[in-house]
């Protein structure tokens, strides 16, 4: 009996190797979804003041489209900012905005210095980002023509991104 617990420790070091190693073999940059290939979840948004229009998940069929999770309090999302205005430039896809726990004020005046990527904007109160399975933001993701969730990009989005990521699979997908 004593020589088995003698091998205990052996067993548990065996096992913590093993899951290290399954580990270290895991992209750190990818966060799973369990809503890739599932439906976008159902919401409605209330409008940015001044604006007509919110954002509604029947929004988010007919077209491939990109959704992106921000806030003019996220340094991250000025980041990416630059990207997302030279994407809507080029009219290949609407990008949808939902603007999470942010101030009217605040977001007003950074769309208006930054300029708006945004088709439409829902102003959530983090409600939506919790359907949606936001960890934080900038999260944008990728939806199908029939409303869903294609791909999940977490954190800022780069030029690189949107040629060799967003914009390959937005024509696979029948852009």
């Amino acid at each position: 009996m004593r020589r088995w617990l003698y091998l205990l420790p052996v067993a548990v070091f065996a096992l913590m190797a093993v899951g290290f190693y399954v580990g270290l073999g895991r992209d750190p940059e990818v966060l799973p979804s369990p809503l890739i290939d599932e439906e976008a979840p159902q919401f409605a948004l209330p409008p940015l003041p001044g604006s007509d229009k919110g954002l509604s998940s029947a929004d988010l069929t007919g077209s491939v489209s990109l959704v992106n999770v921000f806030a003019s309090w996220c340094k991250p999302c000025r980041e990416e900012h630059a990207v997302l205005i030279a994407l809507a430039a080029t009219k290949r896809l609407p990008i949808y905005g939902i603007d999470q726990k942010d101030k009217t004020e605040a977001v007003t005046a950074w769309l208006a210095e930054l300029g708006n990527p945004y088709t439409r904007i829902g102003a959530d109160d983090g409600q939506a980002s919790i359907a949606w399975g936001v960890y934080g933001v900038p999260e944008t993701y990728l939806i199908d023509k029939t409303g869903h969730i294609r791909y999940k990009h977490v954190g800022p989005l780069s030029q690189a991104d949107i040629d060799k990521t967003i914009l390959p699979l937005a024509a696979r997908l029948g852009q």
